[in-house]
């Protein structure tokens, strides 16, 4: 079985060119310090928090696709909320129109839709990349552009276009984007893909200004590519401890009849990730990668937020945690956790998406890794869809990821703004960073659906014992952006 959507959230049919990505393509889908004095930082933590300011507190990046722009409809843009001592600072829109931005908005460029962060030109600041992948190029309609926002001590400031490696030949160029270190050398690179064909490109790090790269390849990935079905999702990771990030792609399986997603594992090498020697894994969409038990490898996250029909699926929604080793994933030893399982709270209900998203981090401090879960389909107290996310902490001895303590959190939990309301479907989007740089990892919650589709992005700050409190979100008004339409803010986080 294959996913689509239906009032947003992830259902099950039987056609795989209707399944959907974590990136929604309308509408309608559920889609500061300076350095030197930040605190050490906390192992458990990601290094790679987008800093693109250089101040030592991440950033937020959240898409809004959908928004008007100079009045053109679903023009696009990207609200990045800049982190500080004591929470989070200004937030700016960045669209096609911003001074230093190539193009100009137009009419379906969805610009930002989806992002990726790195220092790709090895500045010491955090650039971003971000997807137009409804952009006319020439008479290639709908071709794609990718365009790097660069990061400087005021943030995110002027833009580079990467060039198509295949001008005109594909539609959506850059739709799907990763980064990571995928050959080992200390430095980031950038994958990109299109939900069209199973090719990869992978740019390797020493962008510059100009538009050029340190060097391009490709990488055929082992997934379904008939008619308009390609990648789904990329992801990147070292689940073999070798120093070298793999990259986990996303795509419709081809073993089976009814080409359900799938994960496949491509490890990292000297020369990129290798499609030779690929690995499938278990069936999801959403993918992250973190070592949560400490044994230095990175362990396998797959969200499979299906009620029933794809392997590994739940009534309510699943997460699975494989655990990384020398020769990779390790299919067979896994855990999965339901909102079933004993000491997750709530129970599993037809609808709720648990693992429509989700992200690794330290949330309490203590050093081990702990998993913040969306389930943006979450009825609470007879509102429906408002959404929900579950805190799942890592053990105390560094064993792994548990249910003992976890805690629930919706719009009605003290400390999370606003109120529970019917289609917010808080938990589209879960990033944990740390915004602060108090050492905690700061819980980050889109919900696409509030205010009637505008969406929201709550920045959630960690406490001591574990609770997160926020103040405000971030709204369209608070970037200055329309709220034609429906721009949808807060569906996707750059990562």
């Amino acid at each position: 079985m294959a996913a689509a959507l239906s009032g947003g959230l992830l259902t099950a049919t039987a056609t795989p060119a209707t399944a959907a990505p974590r990136t929604p393509t309308a509408p309608t889908a559920l889609t500061a310090l300076t350095a030197s004095t930040a605190p050490a930082p906390n192992p458990a933590l990601p290094a790679s928090d987008a800093d693109f300011n250089g101040d030592g507190r991440a950033d937020i990046a959240a898409s809004a696709a959908f928004t008007y722009v100079g009045g053109k409809k679903h023009a696009g843009a990207v609200v990045v909320t800049y982190g500080k001592t004591g929470g989070t600072g200004r937030s700016v829109a960045y669209t096609q129109n911003s001074p230093g931005v190539p193009g100009s908005a137009e009419k379906g460029d969805i610009f930002g839709n989806e992002t990726a962060y790195g220092d790709f030109d090895g500045d010491g600041y955090d650039d971003l990349v971000a997807s137009a992948g409804g952009e006319d190029v020439g008479s290639d309609k709908d071709g794609g552009m990718a365009t790097v926002l660069w990061g400087s001590p005021s943030g995110l400031k002027g833009g580079t276009v990467l060039k198509d490696p295949r001008p005109a030949q594909h539609d959506g160029f850059s739709e799907i984007l990763q980064a990571g270190d995928f050959n080992g050398d200390g430095k980031d690179d950038l994958a990109l893909a299109t939900g069209t064909t199973a090719v990869v490109d992978v740019f390797r790090s020493g962008f510059t200004r100009s538009g050029r790269t340190g060097g391009h390849s490709t990488v055929k990935a082992p997934v379904h590519s008939e008619g308009q079905n390609g990648v789904r999702q990329l992801h990147s990771g070292d689940a073999d401890g070798d120093g070298k990030e793999d990259l986990i792609v996303n795509g419709y399986e081809r073993d089976t009849p009814q080409g359900y997603n799938a994960n496949f594992w491509l490890p990292g090498s000297a020369s990129g990730p290798r499609a030779s020697r690929a690995q499938k894994l278990p069936a999801g969409v959403i993918t992250d990668l973190g070592d949560t038990d400490k044994d230095g490898y990175e362990d396998v996250v797959i969200g499979n937020a299906w009620d029933s029909g794809i392997p590994g699926s739940a009534r309510g929604g699943a997460v699975h945690i494989l655990h990384g080793a020398a020769t990779g994933p390790a299919y067979g030893e896994w855990e999965k956790f339901t909102q079933n399982t004993s000491g997750v709270p709530g129970s599993g209900e037809k609808g709720d998406s648990f693992g429509h998203e989700f992200d690794l981090g330290d949330i309490d401090g203590d050093g081990n890794l702990d998993l913040a879960v969306g389930a943006p389909g979450e009825t609470i107290d007879g509102v429906a869809d408002s959404g929900a996310v579950t805190v799942l902490y890592g053990a105390a001895d560094g064993s792994g990821i548990t249910t003992r303590g976890a805690k629930l959190f919706t719009q009605n939990t003290p400390g999370v703004p606003d109120s529970d309301e019917k289609y917010d479907f808080l938990g589209t989007d879960i990033h944990i960073d740390d915004l602060n740089g108090d050492g905690r990892g700061d819980v980050i919650v889109g919900a696409h659906g509030e205010n009637g589709g505008n969406g929201a992005v709550y920045p959630l700050l960690a406490r001591t014992d574990g609770t997160l409190r926020g103040t405000s979100g971030v709204y369209l008004s608070t970037a200055g952006l329309s709220a034609s339409g429906t721009p949808r803010l807060g569906a996707n986080f750059a990562d």
